[in-house]
Parts: C-alpha cells; sequence; structure tokens
C-alpha cells in the first residue's frame, strides 16, 4: 500500500527511499525550504517500541507517530496529537489501521511488542483513507525514519 510517486525535482535534497514509498523529501520543493527546520533529524528506523518514546509526554523530545510505515516528526502539532490532543491516541504510535478506520479508538493501535499491524482486513475505501491520511502527512511533517518489526528472540539472543 504505497502512497504513489511524485514527479518533483529533488536533485537538491538526500534521497532516501523505503520500499514501496516515494523520496522522504519528496513534498520539499526548493521554494519551501526556507521553512523547513535547519536541523533536520537524521532518517532512522524505529521498532514500535523505540518509536513509543516519542509520545509527547516529554516536552523536551520531539513528538513522533508513524503512517503507512513511515514516521514523521509531528511536534508543530503538539496540540493535535501531544497529551489531551484530539489525536493524542497515535502519538509515539503506528496510528495507519486508526486514521484508515477513522478511529481514535485504543483497538485500532498494535501493541507494542506484536508484530507490525498488515493492515489487512481494510477495505478499499478505508485503503483509500490511509493513502489521503499518509499524503497528507507527507506534506505537512518531515518524515525522521521508517518503522521496522521488532526483533525477533534470536536476533535479539544475537546482540
Amino acid at each position: 500500500m504505497c502512497i504513489g510517486s511524485h514527479s518533483m525535482d529533488t536533485s537538491d535534497y538526500t534521497r532516501t527511499t523505503f520500499p514501496g514509498q516515494p523520496s522522504l523529501y519528496h513534498t520539499y520543493r526548493q521554494v519551501a525550504s526556507s521553512s523547513l527546520p535547519r536541523n533536520i533529524p537524521p532518517v532512522r528506523d524505529f521498532t514500535p517500541r523505540e518509536l513509543s518514546e516519542f509520545d509527547g509526554r516529554d516536552e523536551n523530545t520531539p513528538l513522533y507517530m508513524a503512517v503507512n510505515g513511515t514516521v514523521y516528526d509531528v511536534s508543530n502539532g503538539r496540540s493535535f496529537y501531544g497529551p489531551g490532543g484530539p489525536y493524542a491516541n497515535f502519538a509515539g504510535r503506528d496510528a495507519s489501521r486508526g486514521l484508515a478506520l477513522g478511529s481514535f479508538d485504543k483497538s485500532t493501535l498494535t501493541d507494542l511488542d506484536a508484530p507490525l499491524d498488515d493492515l489487512k482486513g481494510l477495505d478499499k475505501t478505508e485503503v483509500e483513507s490511509l493513502n489521503e491520511w499518509a499524503t497528507f502527512f507527507a506534506g505537512k511533517y518531515l518524515p525522521v525514519g521508517k518503522l521496522v518489526p521488532n526483533p525477533t528472540a534470536e536476533e535479539k539472543k544475537d546482540n
């Protein structure tokens, strides 16, 4: 379920991509570059548990959430995504299923130690809704990474 690709000239931007996803900086045009933060955080991988550390409870920590596999810095929307905000359940979490369903119910969130939500069971309208949300987030917030599965028991043992 990718959100499609855009045909913008991104030659002046880093071309970091994820499988099935357009360039991380595909929505940022040169004319908008002055509005981007000066210190762009490095792009990295987040497990669900790592992402949960960026839930907005600590005002000195950025506020992140994942949509369709991409993690966004939504700190500028703290009044929406931070504690007490209407989307607070999604802070520090994968919000994909909840956004697709139009539900803020905590039951739409996957347990932090469970496998990533494969989004099975969404109908065509819900997938379209998720893609619209993904496009919205890509146009409004800075992508800072991607959501990756938790390490398996074997991988934990090897480390």
